[in-house]
């Protein structure tokens, strides 16, 4: 069965109200922003095709006390701003019933954003990081699913550290959130 969120559209609040009530992390929030640059003339050509249709939605779960929305929900702002998709935030703590219906690896992982028609049937969704930034994380899971085994804060220390690692100094990590957005997209 198809997931929906119809109920939710059009309650959340804009990108801008977001960045505007941030209350953590809010200047490396825009220093990521001011960042991104697209990675080629082609994936911002793809992403401006898209005000052509009017057939999507999107809603971002996430929280500003996330490192993941400080690094990636920057670089969703900035491929959606020009696509002309209507693009709402649903804070996590205030959807937890939203948030329940997209977990990650059973757990609550931000941000994860949502795509659908005018309907609120969900096309498809991405998140809380890229692939490449999240394969740390899987490789955790599986390897430790005892939350009481001695060393499982220990190697879940060293996991957060290889993910920051991956994510690197500067924006380069943002391509691969486009090429990934840009994948999703272009499969429905």
């Amino acid at each position: 069965m198809s997931k929906s969120v119809a109920d939710k559209l059009g309650t959340g609040i804009s990108p801008q109200q977001f960045i505007d009530g941030m209350t953590k992390n809010k200047d490396a929030f825009i220093g990521w922003m001011e960042q991104f640059n697209w990675p080629s003339t082609e994936d911002r050509e793809y992403f401006e095709s898209l005000n052509s249709r009017d057939d999507l939605r999107c809603l971002i779960l996430m929280a500003d006390w996330c490192g993941d929305v400080v690094r990636n929900i920057p670089v969703v702002f900035g491929a959606l701003e020009v696509s002309g998709i209507p693009t709402e935030v649903l804070i996590m703590e205030e959807n937890l019933d939203t948030m329940d219906q997209f977990l990650t690896m059973g757990g609550r992982s931000v941000p994860v954003v949502i795509f659908t028609g005018t309907d609120g049937v969900v096309r498809g969704q991405w998140g809380p990081r890229s692939t490449y930034v999240q394969e740390p994380m899987v490789a955790f899971k599986q390897a430790n699913t005892d939350r009481e085994a001695a060393d499982y804060q220990d190697n879940l220390t060293l996991t957060r550290q290889e993910i920051m690692r991956r994510y690197g100094e500067g924006p380069g990590y943002q391509a691969d959130v486009v090429k990934e957005l840009r994948e999703l997209l272009e499969s429905f």
